[in-house]
């Protein structure tokens, strides 16, 4: 059923639950599975600016697939680096690369009106995947 399950991970401790049941679902249905972190950051002064958590982006995904890899899951990560704003095509995109019949993802941040009002990542995925979406509260 779930062959493919892309997982997004943030880095946030929120994130660990949607690690959880990923995995679950990954030893339940035998899924391989694509780990991808977003990472934004905002041009200040002729730099980047990471908007990202304190954890490096590698030392995160890496942290994340030694979890999946020592339950015998096959897993690999994937990395992206974007301006502010483009996490949830960027999301939608490497499930689509990955050809993955399944988005896990947490459903945190903004409230829930107020993400249905602006859009919020979740929303956003949720609106443009092309397959199941899974929210994790």
């Amino acid at each position: 059923m779930f062959g493919r399950i892309l997982v997004a991970v943030d880095g946030s401790p929120k994130s660990e639950k949607t690690i959880l049941i990923a995995l679950d679902l990954a030893e339940r249905y035998g899924s391989a599975v694509t780990i991808v972190h977003i990472r934004e950051y905002e041009r200040y002064e002729g730099s980047n600016v990471d908007l990202g958590p304190p954890i490096p982006a590698e030392e995160l995904v890496n942290e994340v697939l030694a979890r999946f890899r020592d339950k015998g899951i096959e897993a690999h990560g994937e990395i992206r680096r974007v301006s502010s704003g483009n996490t949830p095509e960027q999301i939608v995109e490497v499930a689509g690369e990955a050809e993955a019949e399944l988005i896990v993802l947490g459903s945190r941040g903004m409230s829930e009106w107020k993400s249905l009002v602006l859009g919020g990542v979740a929303n956003k995925v949720v609106q443009h995947a092309t397959c199941p979406v899974l929210l994790v509260r």
